[in-house]
């Protein structure tokens, strides 16, 4: 008979979202979450005309930065907390989860932000391009966080 405590986990890892989990979560990516709270506020709030506004596809440029800055983050996190990197850990946490958040975000601003901001397809592709390009730049970091950790 399985002990109940341990119901929810396989190999120490949860198979689903508990909330000791999420606190976990946390507690252990502290940058990663004040980035994601950060793009989601800045995404939805109204934003007054600047002398930025006028460079050629500053709002682009602005998600690319946002989304490579936030895979960055989490790659750190991981490989500063980790010694071995869990392929399908990390392929959901910095790619798959923020590419969705990015398509949420547009459809959050083209249905619930009374006209003040508008959803675009090409803001979510910006997000895309920028997780790659977080991607190229944090997995070669982590993977030298991780083999820092096993040496020590």
């Amino acid at each position: 008979m399985m002990n109940s405590q341990h119901s929810n986990t396989y190999a120490g890892q949860p198979t689903r979202l508990s909330w000791r989990y999420l606190r976990q979560l946390f507690k252990h990516y502290p940058f990663s979450w004040c980035c994601i709270v950060c793009i989601w506020v800045l995404c939805l709030i109204p934003i007054p005309e600047t002398p930025l506004s006028d460079i050629r596809f500053i709002d682009k440029w602005t998600h690319f930065v946002f989304y490579g800055g936030l895979c960055l983050v989490i790659w750190l996190e991981y490989g500063h907390r980790h010694s071995v990197i869990n392929k399908t850990t990390t392929l959901i946490g910095a790619i798959v989860l923020p590419v969705v958040m990015g398509g949420l975000i547009e459809i959050v601003q083209a249905t619930c932000t009374g006209g003040n901001r508008s959803g675009d397809v090409t803001d979510w592709l910006a997000d895309a391009v920028g997780v790659a390009l977080g991607q190229l730049i944090g997995i070669p970091l982590a993977t030298w966080l991780a083999n820092r950790n096993k040496a020590k």
